[in-house]
């Protein structure tokens, strides 16, 4: 199936390691012309580097902490510079830490609320002049399952995200007219740094190994296993690409049956 991405110009943002990485890869393979941004210079060029290698593709790479308010638009600006225009775009960052409700001051919980969903909102008011430009503009935000089924411990993920999920339901709708399609893919335990990160917390609380965090939460799919970055970047691909050209306003769960809603 052709997925009509070729020469598009796909801007994925939180892309050095993880499921910013496979989708940025995925794209490139498609015949994306791609920028990626994270926040550590040395890791990002390593990705950029990789993914030419793998795909024969040019990778533009863009560093940023797009937690910082000024950051978003530098960002885009520098991608317009440098490609010409925008057709595409991923809004992804890392999640913000473990812990309870009680352990978190206000300090972090705004943080959170940069990082989390400040972030798609600077950057997609930065891309939208010319997201509209675009014959093809899709966006694309990454969140979690834990929007539909909180996970514990990961009371800041919980509450922060699902603003997100408002903001990405609210544009698919207010800006439709202007051509532009948004939606969300919500991962439940893709095999990540992030998630190795939260198992080996989890351990810690818990008195357990690494290992059996991990266990526990490939019991809780279906098929008895945690997700692979690929499956998700084939799900995230499909929704950006003019093959998804009728899908807007989609909150996708990629997560091998752990969630257990009907809705």
């Amino acid at each position: 199936m052709d997925l009509g991405l070729k020469d598009k110009l796909a801007f994925i943002t939180g892309a050095s390691r993880g499921l910013g990485y496979a989708t940025a890869l995925l794209l490139a393979k498609e015949g994306c012309r791609v920028a990626i941004n994270g926040r550590d210079e040395n890791k990002l060029k390593a990705a950029s580097a990789q993914i030419t290698r793998e795909t024969g593709v040019p990778v533009l790479d863009l560093a940023g902490d797009i937690s910082d308010p000024s950051i978003p638009e530098r960002l885009v600006s520098k991608f317009i510079k440098d490609l010409g225009g925008l057709d595409l775009l991923v809004t992804n960052a890392g999640g913000p830490p473990s812990g309870s409700f009680e352990s978190f001051d206000e300090a972090t919980w705004e943080k959170a609320v940069n990082l989390s969903f400040m972030s798609h909102v600077r950057l997609i008011k930065a891309a939208l002049p010319y997201l509209k430009k675009s014959k093809s503009a899709s966006v694309l935000t990454m969140t979690s399952y834990s929007v539909k089924q909180p996970l514990s411990n990961l009371v800041l993920s919980n509450s922060i995200r699902l603003a997100t999920i408002g903001l990405t339901k609210s544009l698919a709708l207010e800006l439709g007219s202007d051509g532009i399609r948004f939606n969300s893919i919500l991962p439940a335990t893709i095999d990540t740094d992030r998630i190795r990160e939260l198992h080996s917390y989890r351990a810690q609380k818990n008195g357990t190994t690494i290992e059996e965090e991990s266990a526990k939460d490939a019991s809780n799919s279906v098929f008895g296993r945690i997700g692979r970055p690929e499956e998700f970047a084939n799900a995230a691909v499909f929704l950006l690409s003019p093959a998804a050209s009728y899908i807007t306003g989609m909150m996708l769960v990629v997560d091998g049956g752990q969630y257990k809603g009907t809705f």
